[in-house]
């Protein structure tokens, strides 16, 4: 008996000081647990832009092309309990007859995406045509095949701007809207034409019924630019500014063209379109981590050890990984230096032009931003 009573005795200390263990190295787990960062989850304002391309849409998608940059710059200056936002955008056009009828005249041009020149390029490349034109159809198809994500902290809205009746098509634009209203994004609607023949024409109930913005434009206004003397610097240090991209992988010489041909259109359309895009370079928004090497090790999943060295530019081929991290340091110093020059100059630039610029109405510039920052302040965002 008595050795049946010290058995169990020794039994229930080994017991005592197992759960003593077990208590101590779940309390070391607790406290790592604690200790570690919670992930800083990223705001997002996402614009999904869908234009009516039919034949009297010309001057909407000229407006597009013209005001895109002067919008990002808008945008740049939002805040999100007190952190910036990143940019989406995606493109859809709509009610042009080169589309197909089984799709409802609707083509997906982009998903959402911060590749800011990619927006740019396929403004660019459009193009119009005669067409039917189904608002809630093309609203319908954005909302399904468009990731939204779940956070309610992100501004999610819907831009559709065109000219014809919004009833019509198959869908309706109700059942749309209570999609929409589903997926937290708010529909806002841009009718190009006559205040009140929206309205009759049911645009604005497109845009009520999700608490969105109805607007009309002069889709044939043209924009209006105010030179600054700060202009030909800030080009100038644009130029600057190319030379410290680093493109690499298999997209890297392809995207570095289109950076390129992107700077082009915008000069070739106006010297204030050019230094509105050069602005929009120096700011935050503008971001190039799938092909630029000074982008991409900001990322937290990246890593030296997965460049493929064939894919890199000729000036790091057969350089080693120490060699290849100084060269990306000093060219993101010098691309630091010049993003500040073009901010500071910006700011002189907006001061310029706010002391010498009457107001003006730029059609869809000032539609978007409006509505945006009318969003905005509904989810505490603020602008400085």
């Amino acid at each position: 008996m008595k050795k049946l009573q010290i058995i169990l005795m020794l039994a229930a200390f080994a017991l005592t000081i197992s759960c003593k263990a077990d208590i101590k190295k779940t309390d070391k787990q607790l406290l790592a647990a604690l200790e570690t960062p919670t992930p800083k989850k990223d705001h997002y304002i996402k614009v999904a832009l869908l234009l009516d391309t039919s034949n009297s849409m010309d001057g909407l998608i000229d407006q597009a092309k013209a005001q895109l940059w002067k919008i990002v710059n808008e945008l740049s200056y939002a805040k999100c309990r007190n952190d910036r936002p990143k940019l989406q955008i995606a493109l859809y056009e709509y009610g042009n007859d080169n589309l197909s009828s089984s799709d409802n005249y609707i083509r997906k041009i982009l998903g959402f995406t911060e590749d800011l020149d990619d927006v740019s390029k396929e403004l660019f490349s459009l193009t119009t045509n005669g067409g039917s034109e189904y608002c809630g159809a093309v609203i319908q198809e954005s909302l399904k095949k468009l990731d939204w994500g779940k956070e309610s902290d992100d501004l999610k809205m819907v831009f559709i701007a065109g000219n014809e009746p919004f009833d019509q098509g198959g869908i309706n634009y109700k059942d749309a809207a209570a999609n929409a209203k589903e997926h937290g994004v708010v529909i806002n609607t841009i009718f190009c034409g006559d205040y009140k023949q929206g309205i009759d024409s049911y645009w604005k109930d497109g845009a009520q019924l999700t608490y969105g913005n109805y607007m009309a434009i002069n889709q044939n206004q043209q924009t209006v630019y105010v030179p600054s003397p700060y202009d030909d610097i800030i080009i100038q240090l644009n130029v600057k500014l190319n030379k410290t991209y680093i493109p690499y992988g298999s997209e890297g010489s392809k995207k570095s063209r289109v950076q390129q041909e992107q700077d082009e259109n915008a000069a070739e359309y106006s010297k204030a379109n050019a230094v509105s895009r050069s602005v929009s370079k120096g700011g935050h928004l503008y971001t190039n981590s799938g092909w630029d090497l000074v982008d991409a090790e900001k990322e937290a999943d990246f890593s030296y050890d997965k460049l493929k060295k064939d894919e890199l530019p000729q000036e790091l081929k057969g350089k080693s990984t120490s060699e290849i991290k100084k060269y990306v340091e000093v060219k993101r110093s010098e691309r630091e230096a010049i993003q500040k020059q073009i901010m500071e100059l910006n700011e002189q630039r907006r001061k310029y032009l706010a002391e010498n610029t009457k107001e003006t109405n730029n059609g869809l510039e000032n539609a978007m931003v409006q509505a945006i920052k009318k969003q905005a302040e509904k989810k505490n965002y603020s602008w400085e």
